[in-house]
């Protein structure tokens, strides 16, 4: 009787069931993740979609020029730190019920200008603030 000597076989890897597995997994990776773009900013301000409102005799209009100079009631003020303007509300509020503080700042202003006005009417105790801002379709594409 002739026994014959077993052949060694070489071991196979399956790659089949690996590769459905890393499949999957990046077919769930593409569907969770975010596609956003964080590259730039783009900001367009001021800008709202708004019917105008009657004019209203308890308003302050405070405009803030792109160079950020103030002027309160069409009236340039000298100086722009917020006690100076502070003072030049408060004196504008006197004999008005609860003032509306308006405040006109051109797109281009510095946000520092517009934080001082802010900052003025709070140490001239006005709480009641509002930005006037242009239509949409006002305002220049780029």
């Amino acid at each position: 009787m002739r026994f014959r000597r077993p052949q060694d076989e070489e071991p196979e890897l399956n790659l089949v069931p690996l590769i459905d597995v890393m499949l999957i997994v990046l077919i769930f990776l593409a569907v969770t993740t975010t596609y956003t773009r964080f590259g730039e900013l783009q900001l367009r301000l001021p800008g709202a979609e708004a019917v105008a409102a009657d004019a209203r005799r308890n308003e302050i209009v405070v405009g803030v020029t792109a160079d950020g100079r103030f002027a309160l009631d069409r009236q340039v003020l000298p100086n722009t730190d917020p006690v100076a303007v502070a003072q030049a509300l408060a004196q504008a509020a006197q004999g008005l019920n609860e003032p509306l503080v308006v405040i006109r700042a051109d797109a281009q202003a510095p946000h520092q200008a517009v934080v001082n006005v802010m900052e003025g009417a709070r140490q001239a105790g006005l709480s009641r603030l509002s930005f006037l801002t242009e239509r949409s379709g006002a305002v220049g594409r780029r």
